[in-house]
């Protein structure tokens, strides 16, 4: 079962920046509505390509911290000859393993205004939300929460340098 706070929405121009683990987690902008708005009257094909540029790097960032969180964990390894896997406790990230996971995270510009980072492998889902057998061990959901300050930043910026540039 999907927590209520991992919610389906929709792309960027609602005010989202899209993680996915199979299911969709968010990072919610307050005010975006408004913002879009106001974004959409004055956006110049500029402004729109910075803006798309910072998306993505925010999306980077996103991506850069959900495997970070993967890769601090304990390290698996092999001992007497034999694979050995350290697993997570509940509610912490998951530790790498295979490389399997941390591989396949990936940061893609689906559209100008529109950025998702997603985590491809096929047991993404169970890890983040958990199973009827394993707690979970998200990492998408806090990457993108804890990113979320850098990413508005981001696309603050961006439409600030736009701004100016409209100004002179």
């Amino acid at each position: 079962m999907i927590p209520p706070k991992y919610r389906e929405t929709g792309p960027i121009e609602q005010g989202r920046v899209q993680c996915h683990t199979g299911f969709p987690t968010m990072v919610d902008v307050k005010g975006h509505r408004r913002l879009v708005s106001r974004f959409k009257k004055m956006a110049s094909p500029a402004m729109e390509k910075r803006v798309g540029k910072a998306l993505f790097a925010a999306g980077e960032i996103v991506e850069d911290r959900a495997k970070g969180s993967i890769m601090a964990g304990s390290a698996s390894g092999h001992r007497g000859g034999k694979h050995q896997h350290v697993a997570s406790k509940p509610g912490e990230a998951p530790n790498n393993d295979s490389g399997v996971l941390h591989g396949n995270i990936e940061t893609v510009q689906t559209g100008v205004l529109e950025v998702e980072v997603s985590s491809n492998a096929p047991y993404s889902a169970a890890l983040e939300f958990g199973t009827s057998k394993m707690e979970a061990r998200p990492f998408m959901g806090p990457a993108a929460r804890e990113a979320k300050g850098e990413v508005v930043a981001l696309i603050n910026e961006a439409i600030q340098h736009e701004l100016r540039k409209a100004a002179r």
